[in-house]
C-alpha cells in the first residue's frame, strides 16, 4: 500500500533581505513566477498526494489563482501563515488530509527543486522515518564568541548545509510540535524538532541549486540555472 505523502509548501515570508515590497513567491524567474516552479516540481511527484501552501493572506488569493491556471490539482488548501516559520509550518499541518502519514516540508522560495529530488528524500524517509535533503560544506567555518573573535574551525568533513524538503512520519513531527511546547519558535528548523526527540535524521545528497531566494543576487543566480536546464524542466 502507497504511503500517503501530504507537501508543506512555506511561503509565508516578509521578503525584507529581498529588498521588494511584494511576495518573493512572485518574482519572475524566466518570466515565471517562483511558486510556480516550487508548485510544479511537486505536482509532477507520484509521491505527493496531495499539497498545502502556508502564506501571507494578502498572498493567498493570487497564489490560488496561479495554481488553478496552471494544472497544480494536488492543491488542497492554502493556510495563512504564523509568526514564525515553525508557527506556519505548524498551521499547514493542521489542515493536512487524515490520510496523511508523512510530511515533506519545503520552503516555497527554493524554486529550484527538482522533481527527482523530491522523491529521492522521501523515498528515504519512508525507509527511516525522518530524511532531509543537504550539501557538504565547502568553506571553512568558524564558530565565534560574542566578540565575534573565532574560538574554533569544526572539521569540514562533519558539516552539511541542510536544505528543504524535509521529510518525517507524521505522528512523529506532531509528538515533536508537542514536545516543544511554547520553545517552539527557538527551532530554526523542521530536523531541530526532530533532533530534540533524540531520533535520527538521515542526509540525502541534494544538489547546490537547489538555492533559496533570499537576497538579489539569488534571482540572477537562479536565472542562470534554470536557462542551462532543459525546456522541460522549466
Amino acid at each position: 500500500m502507497s504511503k500517503y505523502v501530504s507537501a508543506i509548501i512555506v511561503a509565508a515570508g516578509s521578503s525584507v533581505r529581498m529588498g521588494t515590497d511584494g511576495s518573493k513567491q512572485f518574482i519572475p524567474l524566466l518570466g515565471k513566477p517562483a511558486i510556480l516552479h516550487t508548485l510544479t516540481a511537486f505536482q509532477n511527484s507520484e509521491n505527493i498526494d496531495e499539497i498545502i501552501i502556508v502564506c501571507r493572506e494578502q498572498d493567498s488569493s493570487k497564489i490560488k489563482e496561479l495554481a488553478e491556471e496552471n494544472g497544480i490539482s494536488k492543491l488542497s488548501c492554502l493556510v495563512n501563515g504564523g509568526d514564525s516559520r515553525a508557527q506556519s509550518v505548524k498551521n499547514g499541518i493542521g489542515a493536512v488530509c487524515s490520510d496523511s502519514k508523512f510530511l515533506a516540508i519545503h520552503d516555497g522560495a527554493r524554486p529550484l527543486i527538482s522533481t527527482e529530488e523530491i522523491n529521492k528524500v522521501i523515498e528515504r524517509a519512508f525507509e527511516t522515518d525522518a530524511a532531509t535533503l543537504g550539501t557538504p560544506v565547502t568553506d571553512t567555518i568558524k564558530v565565534v564568541n560574542e566578540d565575534n573573535l573565532i574560538e574554533n574551525t569544526p572539521q569540514r568533513s562533519t558539516l552539511r548545509a541542510v536544505q528543504t524538503p524535509q521529510v518525517f512520519d507524521r505522528e512523529m513531527y506532531e509528538f515533536a510540535l508537542e514536545k516543544a511546547g511554547d520553545e517552539l519558535d527557538s527551532f530554526t528548523d523542521d530536523c531541530s524538532l526532530i533532533e530534540n526527540l533524540g531520533m535520527q535524521i538521515e542526509i540525502v545528497d541534494g544538489s547546490t541549486e537547489n538555492i533559496k531566494l533570499t537576497t538579489p543576487i539569488d534571482i540572477i543566480i537562479a536565472e542562470a540555472i534554470l536557462k542551462r536546464r532543459k525546456p522541460e524542466n522549466l
